[in-house]
């Protein structure tokens, strides 16, 4: 968004010329020293008065050139000009909503002026840029929120007070070995009977 130098509808004398010089040359407070004499020879002639609300917002005297600004949009409403201008400062002191609502007017007096539509979408891009910063740092502080918890957390247990490997080996329980299934019996075969000797045979008695 930048301030308009000049206003297209009303036809410039010499002397609003010279000024529209000075303030595109980079010499704002020398044009401020003809503006007065300017308007008070044609006090009608919203040029001057214009011209002077430049080289004040150029100077760094937003207020005083708002003030400017604001009498032009109150005496010449017809003008989308000062609308634009007024809504550049107000814009540059982050006051957006002032900012749109004169950009607005502006298009209400003039539906198509091509320079208060630009401006417009300038305005609503830097919105839109402003929302999404909140966002970030509302998502930021979250993040910060969740990361000291997660610092809490780790410090609960450091690694220097852990035990020695000897006495947390110690300190578990012994560990509990599966039961092996029971083996099956297995069958012994019975003992043969031993077999009883025989007695032996009687002699027989040799035949005489």
């Amino acid at each position: 968004m930048a301030l308009l130098v000049g206003m297209a509808p009303v036809q410039a004398a010499d002397g609003v010329k010279e000024m529209q010089s000075l303030i595109r040359a980079g010499k704002p407070a020398e044009a401020l020293s003809r503006a007065d004499k300017l308007i008070s020879a044609s006090p009608r002639d919203p040029q001057p008065r214009f011209l002077k609300g430049v080289a004040l917002a150029e100077l760094g005297k937003r207020g005083e050139a708002i003030a400017v600004f604001q009498q032009l949009t109150q005496d010449f409403p017809a003008l989308p000009e000062p609308y634009n201008n007024l809504a550049v400062l107000y814009a540059q002191q982050k006051e957006y909503d002032k900012a749109r609502t004169t950009l607005e007017r502006a298009l209400r007096t003039h539906p198509s002026y091509a320079t208060a539509h630009q401006n417009l979408g300038d305005l609503y891009a830097q919105l839109a840029t402003q929302a999404y910063g909140k966002a970030l740092q509302i998502d930021s502080a979250k993040s910060g929120e969740q990361s000291a918890r997660l610092a809490l957390l780790a410090e609960m247990t450091p690694a220097a007070s852990a035990p020695p490997p000897q006495q947390l080996a110690a300190a578990l329980p012994a560990p509990v070995l599966p039961e092996k299934p029971p083996e099956k019996a297995v069958e012994k075969p019975a003992p043969e009977a031993k077999a009883e000797p025989k007695p032996a045979a009687a002699p027989v008695a040799p035949v005489t």
